[in-house]
């Protein structure tokens, strides 16, 4: 049950972002903290798995996942299955899937 009620709000997010804009321009217009505090709200375990996924991106390229990037992570199609995958470890607290995961983030350009 906890599983769908953690893909429920995956998808709830997604819709979320999706409703952002109708022409999918996801601009960088919004601070890291205020949408981190807003997956908070809607799904605690998103924003713990978001941040890892932020935690992984800075040590794998070497800089900071911008806003816009995380926002398409959630929104394109079903959401990058990377960042899904480690929203549902960081809510099963499966440390060993989330180091798994975080070594496979590619970096944009390479």
């Amino acid at each position: 049950m906890r599983n769908s009620i953690l893909l429920g709000a995956a998808a709830l997010l997604t819709s979320l972002a999706l409703a952002q804009s109708a022409d999918l321009q996801i601009r960088d217009d919004v601070p890291i903290d205020a949408y981190l505090a807003l997956l908070a709200q809607v799904a605690p375990p998103a924003r713990e798995g978001a941040e890892a996924y932020m935690a992984a991106f800075r040590a794998r390229c070497g800089r900071a996942l911008r806003t816009v990037e995380l926002r398409r992570a959630f929104a394109e199609g079903n959401g990058d299955p990377t960042l899904m995958a480690m929203i549902r470890a960081t809510h099963q607290k499966d440390t060993a899937d989330l180091q798994r995961l975080g070594a496979s983030i590619s970096c944009p350009g390479s």
